[in-house]
């Protein structure tokens, strides 16, 4: 027998649940084949099997707290699946023999199913496959595993295909439960375990920090126009494109290093003062907000920043994003932008004094000077900071330091 068990997760995370099964009782499993998937506080993980049998037992369902170590499966090693005979031990008669062979041969149906669940896939790809209706026992993979991913199966939905797909069968109805008050329908709806952790986690830090938010707006015209004029060349040379991002992520590096008290954590009586700038960018996934981070950012050039945040975003995306990829920020960079907020007083992150929160561009009439008027692409921004480390003085020189430096991006090139 062979135990499959919670692995260590991380030194913060003792206990996840269980978010999917991938084998169920009965079914074969090789060596070294994912089992089961297990939420965490900030990522997923997929378990595999240390050895090659048959599921025989399973000690959690999906949706279950377990704790690290804790033993969830177990796998009959060297057994056969569920579907295999074993030779009888009295030779039966023939016409008994041919009957029970008959009676033991699957169904096309069953089959079929038995084929699907022997597929080998990423839990982003089987939901990708349900919503689009699609067989992942028929889509094509590169992996050298033979595991088919979710841009496999968004590959497989772009193609024409012969005849139509199968329609995904349609989902479960939720219970409708009768408001007390009101007695009008509604839905409960378990969170994941990654919403109740960032709901856990937003609510510790306002209830622990002294947080307060500044804010100011800045002129785009002249990173728009640089971007403008470089972003083919920069293509060509570095195969990334260049966005807002890397120029925001060097401005707020340069402002760190001229007030250092943004980018330090407070522990207890003592302000750790971090000489490392690894800054958190926010990425918007179906599970929530996560914030991977961009490691030595004073130490890498646009091209480096842009592609390190397009990888994580594909990762985080794919909720393929490790553990590492989320630890050690000293300060974070969130853009509501993207969904069209114009204005937002962005939440701290962990043990961080200062987030700042990038917004939507607007056209907006602008004084140029006593006489003038004109159009310019305005940005309001954000800096949200813990009220007991930073000053108030402090927070709005951060800001304005970065507000100057993408005003004249050029000036960033002489921050390193």
């Amino acid at each position: 027998m062979a135990e499959i068990k919670v692995p260590e997760l991380a030194e913060s995370i003792t206990e996840g649940s269980i978010a999917q099964w991938l084998k169920k009782p009965g079914d074969f499993v090789e060596k070294g084949e994912y089992i089961v998937e297990l939420e965490t506080d900030k990522v997923n993980v997929e378990v595999i099997s240390e050895e090659a049998g048959v599921v025989k037992e399973l000690k959690a369902a999906e949706g279950d707290t377990v704790q690290v170590g804790e033993v969830i499966a177990i796998v009959e090693a060297g057994g056969a699946s569920a579907g295999s005979t074993s030779e009888p031990a009295v030779e039966p008669a023939k016409e008994e023999k041919a009957a029970d062979i008959v009676k033991a041969e699957p169904s096309p149906e069953q089959a079929d199913s038995e084929k699907k669940e022997r597929t080998i896939a990423s839990p982003a790809a089987r939901k990708l496959a349900r919503e689009k209706g699609i067989d992942l026992s028929e889509v094509p993979t590169v992996d050298p595993l033979g595991r088919v991913r979710k841009q496999d199966v968004s590959s497989f939905s772009n193609q024409p295909q012969q005849a139509p797909a199968q329609a995904a069968p349609a989902p479960k109805a939720a219970t409708p439960a009768a408001n007390q008050e009101s007695g009008k329908p509604v839905e409960r709806v378990r969170m994941s375990r990654r919403r109740q952790t960032i709901a856990k986690r937003l609510v510790e830090v306002q209830q622990n920090a002294a947080m307060l938010t500044t804010f100011n707006e800045i002129d785009m015209t002249a990173v728009m126009d640089l971007r403008k004029r470089k972003k083919d060349k920069f293509f060509e040379q570095n195969d990334v494109r260049l966005g807002f991002m890397s120029f925001f992520t060097k401005a707020v590096v340069a402002a760190l290093k001229k007030y250092p008290s943004v980018n330090s954590e407070l522990q207890g009586d003592e302000l750790v003062l971090k000489k490392f700038y690894d800054i958190g960018v926010a990425v918007s996934t179906d599970e929530g907000l996560v914030v991977p981070v961009i490691r030595d950012c004073d130490r890498k050039n646009f091209a480096e920043i842009e592609s390190d945040i397009l990888g994580v975003a594909l990762k985080a995306r794919d909720n393929k994003l490790a553990l590492s990829d989320l630890q050690g920020g000293t300060f974070t960079i969130t853009n509501g932008g993207v969904f069209g907020s114009l204005l937002s007083t962005p939440i701290l992150n962990g043990t961080q004094v200062g987030i700042l929160g990038m917004h939507t561009i607007q056209t907006r009439p602008v004084a140029i000077d006593a006489e003038r008027m004109e159009n310019r692409p305005m940005m309001y921004v954000a800096l949200s900071y813990d009220h007991r480390v930073i000053d108030g003085k402090e927070a709005v020189g951060f800001l304005v330091t970065v507000k100057q430096l993408l005003e004249n991006p050029e000036d960033l090139l002489l921050q390193g």
